[in-house]
């Protein structure tokens, strides 16, 4: 249980805190210090490094939260409230991340490869605002999680 848990909270910490840092540290400075052209390819190449982290994020913590489940609680059955939602909102989370990727991540990276600026401005705004939400959605579950069975 511990090596499940250990991988299951490393994921989350990995995930959630990246997206914390990049909209709320990295996003801002990049904003006011950066023309658009540098701006985008910036975030074009912190997206292609965070996003591999993601991907593993993306097995790891269904892996590992099933493996607790089933292992510990015993099923679905046995589990609380709290790990009903967990589950639901990190598979929320899955879903925008993967449309996220194969769509506007997608699109900015072809927009910057043709120099069309203005549509990769676009998608990079259309990313802006799915990494708001799933970052909500992962503190929401952070505090879910770690604090949801006193509920």
């Amino acid at each position: 249980m511990a090596i499940a848990l250990s991988l299951h909270v490393l994921a989350a910490i990995v995930w959630v805190g990246g997206m914390f840092f990049a909209y709320l540290a990295l996003r801002p400075v990049a904003a006011s210090l950066l023309d658009p052209p540098l701006r985008l390819a910036l975030w074009s190449q912190v997206f292609a490094r965070f996003f591999r982290w993601v991907w593993l994020a993306v097995v790891l913590l269904p892996a590992s939260g099933y493996w607790m489940l089933f292992a510990r609680l015993g099923g679905f059955a046995h589990a609380g409230l709290h790990v009903h939602l967990m589950q639901l909102v990190g598979w929320v989370m899955i879903a925008l991340f993967l449309y996220l990727y194969f769509a506007p991540y997608r699109r900015l990276e072809r927009a910057l490869a043709d120099g069309r600026v203005p549509e990769a401005a676009q998608a990079l705004n259309s990313i802006r605002r799915i990494v708001a939400t799933n970052l909500a959605l992962g503190l929401a579950t952070s505090v879910i999680g770690v604090g949801g069975r006193w509920l």
